[in-house]
């Protein structure tokens, strides 16, 4: 991924914390990916840009990849499609196995399936 400076501001994490553009997760590696992350959340939680409905739109990659990730927003008064199931967030390492991770991905916890491909914390598959 390039970042686009202007000056001293990075306009493309600025476009993210307006909620103009996604944090592509996959290109986050040489940049400050708590930055973008953070900024991602941040738009998200004031319901900036891309996300007046609670998940946001489609996103890009799931576009060209022809998946559905979006979800429309949920009927009033039921859980937000960003909220995690049960409170609780895990990271792979923490999980056990790859089996208990794609348990966790059909409950809901879509964050540890990273490059969005259907499989969570591929990393601890044998």
């Amino acid at each position: 991924m390039a970042e686009i400076l202007r000056g001293q501001q990075n306009v493309n994490l600025q476009l993210v914390r307006r909620g103009q553009a996604f944090a592509y997760r996959q290109y986050l590696r040489n940049c400050n990916a708590t930055a973008y992350l953070g900024a991602e959340r941040g738009a998200e939680f004031d319901r900036q840009g891309v996300w007046p409905k609670p998940g946001g739109i489609q996103r890009p990659w799931d576009f060209r990849h022809g998946r559905r990730g979006y979800r429309p927003a949920a009927p009033q008064g039921s859980r937000p499609a960003a909220a995690i199931p049960g409170g609780r967030r895990y990271r792979c390492s923490e999980v056990g196995s790859y089996a208990r991770a794609q348990e966790l991905l059909r409950q809901g916890h879509t964050y540890l399936d990273r490059n969005g491909d259907g499989e969570a914390c591929e990393s601890l598959r044998r």
